[in-house]
C-alpha cells in the first residue's frame, strides 16, 4: 500500500508539473497572434496590463501555473536537496503572485509609466508584480547555483545540464539587465529567460522524482527482505522445537 501511494504521489507530481509548464509557457503563442506584441521591446508582462486583449487570460495562466508547479514540487518532496527546493517553492509562489497583482501599465514602451514607476507614482500593484518577478528570478537561479554546487564532479546528464544553464545565466544574466535599462528586445530576452527556467523546472522535478522513486524500491526490497529474514528464522525456531 505505501508503494503504491508513492507511485499515485510522483505520477500527481508529474501530471501537476507538466500542466504548470504548458500553462506558464502562454507566452509562446503571442508571436502567432497577429498585433498583440507591438514591439520585441515591449515585456510579455505588459501584456497583462488590465484592458489589453486577452489580459484576464493571461493573468490567470500565470496564477494557474504558480499552483501548479507549487503542487508538484510539494508532491515531489523536500529530499536532501532542501535550498533548491526552497528555490524552486519560492519560484512558484512568486508567479502566482505575479499573476494575481498585474502591472497597471505598460512600462516596457510607455516612457510615462516608465517616469512615474520609477517617482514611485504607481499604485502597490505594480511594485507588488516586479518585486515578484524579482523574486521569481533570484529563487530558480539559487536553485540552479546550488544544484551545480552538489554536482560538482558529477557527469551524469543532471549535472551536465545543470552546469550548461549555470554559465547560459552567466551570459544572459547582464545582457538582461542591459535590455532592461535601455529597453530594448525585453520580449527575446525574457523568452530566452522564460525557456531556461522551464528547463530548471524540468531538471529538479525529474531528479527529486527519480530519488523517490529509488528510496521507495530500496524501502520495499529492505521490507521483502526482513520479512524474508523473519520467516526463515520462524522456520528454524519451529525445526529446533521439534
Amino acid at each position: 500500500m505505501p508503494a503504491e501511494l508513492g507511485t499515485a504521489r510522483r505520477a500527481l507530481a508529474w501530471i501537476c508539473g507538466i500542466a504548470g509548464l504548458a500553462v506558464y509557457n502562454w507566452w509562446v503563442l503571442v508571436p502567432f497572434k497577429h498585433g498583440l506584441i507591438r514591439s520585441p521591446d515591449e515585456l510579455f508582462s505588459n501584456l497583462e496590463v488590465t484592458g489589453q486583449p486577452y489580459a484576464v487570460a493571461m493573468q490567470r495562466a500565470d496564477l494557474t501555473a504558480g499552483l501548479l508547479l507549487f503542487a508538484a514540487f510539494v508532491l515531489a518532496g523536500l529530499g536532501r536537496q532542501q535550498r533548491e527546493w526552497l528555490g524552486m517553492v519560492a519560484f512558484a509562489i512568486a508567479g502566482t503572485i505575479g499573476g494575481i497583482f498585474p502591472q497597471v501599465c505598460a512600462d516596457g514602451i510607455n516612457a510615462s509609466c516608465r517616469l512615474a514607476e520609477r517617482h514611485f507614482q504607481l499604485p502597490f500593484g505594480q511594485y507588488l508584480h516586479d518585486g515578484s518577478g524579482a523574486v521569481e528570478f533570484a529563487g530558480i537561479t539559487l536553485a540552479v547555483w546550488f544544484a551545480v554546487r552538489r554536482t560538482r564532479g558529477d557527469h551524469d546528464l543532471m549535472a551536465r545540464g545543470y552546469r550548461f544553464l549555470a554559465v547560459a545565466a552567466l551570459v544572459a544574466y547582464p545582457v538582461l539587465g542591459l535590455s532592461y535599462l535601455l529597453n530594448r528586445y525585453g520580449a527575446v530576452m525574457e523568452g530566452l529567460f522564460f525557456t531556461g527556467f522551464t528547463l530548471v523546472v524540468v531538471l529538479q522535478l525529474a531528479e527529486r522524482l527519480r530519488r523517490a522513486e529509488l528510496s521507495s524500491d530500496h524501502n520495499e526490497e529492505m521490507m521483502v527482505g526482513s520479512s524474508r529474514v523473519k520467516g526463515q528464522r520462524e522456520r528454524d525456531g519451529s525445526h529446533v522445537g521439534s
